[in-house]
């Protein structure tokens, strides 16, 4: 990140810093101290310093005995982020039905310059997944990210392709053969990831549309081999339908399996 920072210019902008510095708590559940985010920003310590206590500052980090961390205020501005589409609270129910129907973790993502931030995920089992709300993956190796890409202009599905790299032995980084699978999920209405992403999960998802427009995508995630797509295209398409239909099923008791 802080090589693209510096070609592009940024890292010598004091907006472009401070955003590298908020960056680097990217997936970190604990504090950094003053060392760690200096490497991880490639800026010095005294640098750090300065602008890390004029974020303190704002309430934008937090700093503790153990370092720094995200502080409050952002959470506020992120949840104004979330609410802004709406999308979050009508997909609550039905995802909430998904996530106890089969079993499985339920994520509700949108597309942004190629990439899934996820909105919100429901789990009801003990299945520990690397996501989080908030946090982002690359469009091309996630369900979530292709069936949205699939919809997507020529132009955003060509930067999202560029690029790509290996997650894992089952990444496909082909340019043709990602472009078939987005041409086959915009046929179906639903898209696969099959250990794509991370090693051993597999995930369906579809597209969640509002009128002629795809706004988002729901999915289902868990252990490859409890991925039986067969019958999982149907609860995760009639689930995306339902969201803004308003024609939510029910909660209904976990499966006995899935406890």
């Amino acid at each position: 990140m802080v090589a693209a920072l510096q070609e592009d210019g940024q890292a010598s902008t004091v907006v472009g810093r401070l955003e590298a510095i908020l960056a680097s708590f990217d997936g970190c559940d604990h504090a950094l101290g003053l060392s760690e985010i200096s490497q991880r920003v490639g800026l010095p310590k005294s640098t750090v310093h300065r602008l890390a206590s004029q974020l303190c500052a704002v309430g934008w980090l937090e700093r503790n005995s153990g370092g720094y961390r995200v502080g409050l205020k952002l959470l506020e501005l992120g949840s104004v982020a979330l609410q802004r589409t709406g999308l979050r609270e009508a997909a609550f129910k039905p995802l909430h039905s998904l996530a106890l129907r089969t079993g499985l973790v339920a994520h509700l993502g949108i597309l942004d310059h190629g990439e899934v931030v996820y909105l919100d995920r429901v789990t009801t089992t003990r299945v520990t997944l690397p996501t989080r709300v908030g946090g982002r993956e690359p469009a091309y190796c996630t369900a979530l990210g292709k069936v949205m890409l699939a919809f997507a202009d020529p132009a955003s599905q060509a930067a999202a392709l560029a690029g790509m790299r290996r997650r894992t032995e089952f990444t496909v980084v082909d340019p043709r053969a990602v472009q078939a699978a987005l041409d086959s999920a915009r046929r179906a209405g639903v898209a696969y990831d099959r250990e794509e992403a991370y090693a051993g999960l597999g995930c369906v998802a579809s597209p969640v549309r509002r009128g002629d427009r795809v706004i988002g995508a729901i999915s289902v995630t868990g252990p490859i081999a409890r991925i039986r797509a067969h019958s999982l295209v149907h609860e995760v398409r009639d689930t995306a339908l339902a969201i803004w239909s308003g024609d939510v099923v029910p909660l209904p008791r976990p499966l006995a399996s899935a406890r």
